[in-house]
């Protein structure tokens, strides 16, 4: 009998062993899926100006190129909202990993800007399925006094991504082509995808009765902590957009080539990533999310304001350090505010309008300076400005709603 025990006991500690290491897995599979999304964004950002000019565009065209990936990125996430909530995150993944992973083997045949034009509308449509589904899996399959670490820890994916997507691209397409390299990313989607077939196909979620009810969109305006997730996600990437667009302006007013420019960008995402895996991940789970999100977006303001009077390097590399520490605090506690405002229910249509908000705020950023037209040193105090109104404002709470959307 005690022969009996012992050996249920080892082979249950066995069973229960391999089904953290299976959770390791799937969580650190979505990780990759994250990962590589993003790399897609990143990888086209230092190339697609340029290729789109090489394919015979006008000047005002090839910026048409750039921002149509993120116009139609917008309905992409907001459609993968409803579906995910619909049909579950599984469905959606794949769906979104294998068209994305298609749409980028068709740059290879672009040889006119209208089509170029319509790849990219395509590209931005289908990549917008991937982001929301799989932080919905996420956040579905996260204890919630963990979700702060977690979300941290898949911010710290993002940023590596912005670090290597492009440095790569960079690269790799002044040694080969820039349809070489959205070539080496369309194959790890569809390996994704094809992976994804096999080792997420029983891990749908179930869904309960409540989502038969449809939810209003309104209902995720009308409560504190979604409208201070969504409108966190849209100055994070507005802010995102005037650094884009201001900072290789100003570093070559300064003096300074393009290498310092990729430098301080590379230092941005590295104290980012510190954030999050260090220890100092801890904090967002111990610290309300409003807080840590005032602080991140007050420190990326400032750095603004810091970058408008920098005349050095010692002053432009204080101020990418206080705007990676801004962005490390920000990214996981809108996303844990998102995750305690929401139920599991309307959680991937609540994904789908934060990431809307993202490829948003990613136009207006760049766009508005310039039709503006601001110099580097009045758009950067205009957007520190703005940032930090709004992390003054975010300490307001103006909702009477406060309970989870359903």
């Amino acid at each position: 009998m005690r022969f009996c025990l012992f050996f249920f006991k080892k082979c249950y500690n066995q069973l229960l062993r391999n089904i953290i290491n299976w959770r390791f897995i799937m969580r650190f599979f979505i990780y990759a899926i994250i990962f590589f999304s993003f790399f897609d964004l990143f990888t086209q950002l230092p190339v697609m100006s340029t290729f789109a000019e090489s394919v015979g565009a006008t000047p005002f065209i090839a910026g048409l190129a750039v921002g149509m990936y993120s116009f139609s990125n917008t309905f992409g996430n907001i459609l993968s909202g409803f579906w995910t909530d619909k049909k579950g995150p599984f469905h959606v993944l794949i769906i979104g990993l294998l068209l994305t992973g298609g749409s980028l083997l068709l740059y290879r045949f672009v040889e006119e800007p209208v089509l170029l034009l319509a790849i990219r509308f395509v590209h931005g449509l289908v990549a917008g399925f991937i982001v929301p589904a799989a932080f919905t899996y996420l956040a579905n399959a996260t204890e919630q006094t963990k979700r702060g670490k977690n979300s941290a820890i898949s911010g710290a994916f993002v940023g590596i991504a912005a670090i290597i997507g492009p440095a790569f691209s960079g690269i790799m397409a002044s040694r080969q082509s820039v349809p070489f390299v959205f070539s080496i990313t369309a194959i790890c989607m569809l390996i994704l995808g094809v992976l994804t077939l096999f080792l997420l196909r029983n891990t749908n979620i179930i869904k309960s009765t409540k989502q038969q009810q449809a939810v209003p969109v309104r209902a995720f305006f009308r409560n504190s902590g979604t409208l201070k997730a969504f409108t966190g996600a849209f100055f994070l990437m507005f802010s995102q957009g005037v650094i884009a667009y201001q900072l290789p302006l100003h570093v070559q007013s300064l003096g300074f080539d393009s290498r310092m420019s990729g430098m301080l960008m590379s230092v941005f995402g590295i104290v980012a990533v510190l954030v999050f895996i260090l220890p100092t991940n801890r904090i967002f789970d111990k610290v309300a999310p409003t807080y840590t999100l005032a602080i991140g977006i007050g420190l990326m303001g400032i750095s603004q304001l810091i970058l408008s009077q920098s005349n050095d390097s010692s002053m432009l590399y204080s101020a990418l350090v206080c705007y990676g520490i801004g962005f490390g605090l920000l990214f996981p506690s809108i996303n844990s505010l998102l995750i305690d405002s929401t139920s599991t229910e309307v959680r991937g249509k609540a994904y789908g309008y934060f990431y809307a908000f993202f490829s948003f705020g990613v136009v207006i950023g760049s766009s508005l300076l310039g039709l503006l037209a601001l110099d580097h040193t009045q758009g950067f105090i205009l957007t520190g400005v703005i940032l930090l109104i709004f992390a003054g404002v975010s300490l307001i709470n103006f909702s009477k709603e406060k309970q989870a959307v359903h």
